[in-house]
């Protein structure tokens, strides 16, 4: 058997021979123990592992050593939680009010007005009451402006404006009447539409003069639009500035956004009065129904305060009942003949059976003495009849300009015909609410 030795034994020999060089010189005893020792002896020593101690700022910056994945998220249950804020309450300190002193009370004849008056001097300190305008001002030098009449206006001129006299009786009457025309509106337009059921007693005509009482008072806009399906005549009453139709307004409608886009089709009297002329085609007018009329109205009530509706003759064409809705007043128009009287009458019954008995109440009566038969006629009772039934009645008298059915020129118009136009003018804006629907 042949043993093979590798380098390691050949080491392991050479370390032999210098061991036993080396034990020689030891005594006996040792040489029995390491005659018993094997001839490959590995010792292996454990050291205890050195602990490294980190100091605390060291160890306050230190990444714990937690695994963390990634894609685990870890979730709560959604909670939900009311706070309710309560605001503090700040109390407002009110101010007391201040004390007055009342005034010593002195001598009752000085503390009146009569006493004063008397020349009576207090002897103790006088109120604010007592401080009046009768007291203070003086009659003979209170400011009046330039009279009108006849009389007082010349005495005014003769006297180089040292005496004033004031407004005639007569004028300070007109001056009442027109400061109950120029009454204030708020809200939309006022809508009146002149109708009667009978043709030929000057319905266009008292349309016509009743918008020009009204723009000549009144600041704001005015017009009359001319509803009449049987070809209606109320442009023919001033100078025509268009050829421009109500349903030229239909149709442009969309167009029309200001109220220049909308004069353009009206035609304006010297008073201001805006007149909207109808078809002069009679197969035209009888078109322009109740839609066509709500267009021309709605654009009307954007510009205008007060919108007068020449309604035509009749009471039951397309336009009526779109008219009447709007109402706030209506002007009953009556020729002074037995049967214009009558008609006139039949129209306020119609009006009550169709439900607009509230328009009746407040209407207004126009009596245009200008018809046939006036003269035949007791006008007193045709009015004592109309006052059972309506607000208030108007006479128109006879005038020639009225009578021609052509241009009126108001400033021309006889004295007692402008008094009764105003006087129209002053009832019909009675009625009219002040405050829309109210």
């Amino acid at each position: 058997m042949t043993t093979k030795r590798n380098e390691s034994d050949d080491h392991e020999a050479n370390l032999g021979a210098d061991n036993a060089a080396s034990v020689d010189l030891i005594d006996s005893p040792s040489r029995d123990i390491a005659s018993r020792l094997p001839e490959s002896l590995t010792i292996e020593v454990s050291l205890p592992t050195t602990v490294h101690a980190a100091p605390e700022d060291e160890l306050a910056v230190a990444i714990v050593e937690v695994p963390v994945n990634p894609g685990a998220i870890e979730t709560a249950e959604p909670s939900t939680m009311s706070i309710t804020v309560v605001p503090p309450k700040v109390v407002e300190k009110k101010p007391e009010p201040p004390v007055i002193p009342e005034l010593p009370a002195g001598d009752d004849r000085a503390s009146t007005r009569r006493g004063r008056m008397r020349g009576e001097v207090s002897t103790s300190p006088e109120a604010a009451s007592m401080l009046t305008p009768d007291r203070l001002i003086d009659r003979k030098r209170r400011l009046r402006g330039r009279p009108e009449g006849g009389w007082n206006a010349f005495v005014y001129a003769i006297t180089l404006h040292f005496v004033n006299l004031g407004d005639s009786p007569k004028v300070i009457a007109r001056k009442a009447v027109e400061a109950r025309i120029d009454k204030r509106f708020e809200g939309g337009a006022r809508f009146i539409p002149v109708l009667t059921r009978k043709g030929g007693v000057g319905k266009t005509t008292i349309t016509a003069l009743l918008g020009m009482a009204l723009a000549e008072t009144r600041e704001d806009r005015i017009i009359a639009i001319d509803a009449n399906p049987d070809r209606g005549t109320l442009s023919e009453r001033v100078n025509k500035q268009t050829r421009s139709t109500v349903r030229d307004v239909v149709t442009m409608a969309p167009t029309i956004t200001s109220f220049n886009d909308f004069t353009t089709m009206v035609s304006r009297d010297e008073t201001r009065l805006d007149i909207l002329a109808s078809d002069t085609d009679p197969l035209l007018s009888e078109a322009f129904d109740e839609n066509d009329y709500n267009v021309v109205a709605d654009l009307a009530a954007r510009f205008y305060s007060i919108v007068l509706t020449d309604c035509g003759t009749g009471i039951v064409h397309s336009v009526m009942r779109a008219t009447l809705q709007r109402a706030d007043s209506v002007v009953i128009v009556s020729g002074g003949s037995v049967d214009e009287a009558r008609l006139a009458s039949e129209t306020l019954t119609w009006l009550e059976a169709n439900g607009y008995g509230d328009l009746v109440r407040n209407a207004i009566v126009a009596l245009n003495t200008a018809t046939q038969g006036t003269n035949l006629v007791k006008l007193e009772e045709i009015e004592a009849h109309f006052k059972s039934r309506v607000r208030e009645i108007v006479r128109i008298p006879y005038d020639p300009q009225l009578a021609a059915g052509s241009v009126i020129n108001y400033k021309d118009l006889k004295p007692l015909t402008k008094a009764s136009a105003l006087e129209l003018a002053a009832l019909v804006t009675d009625g009219l609410p002040s405050r829309q629907g109210g």
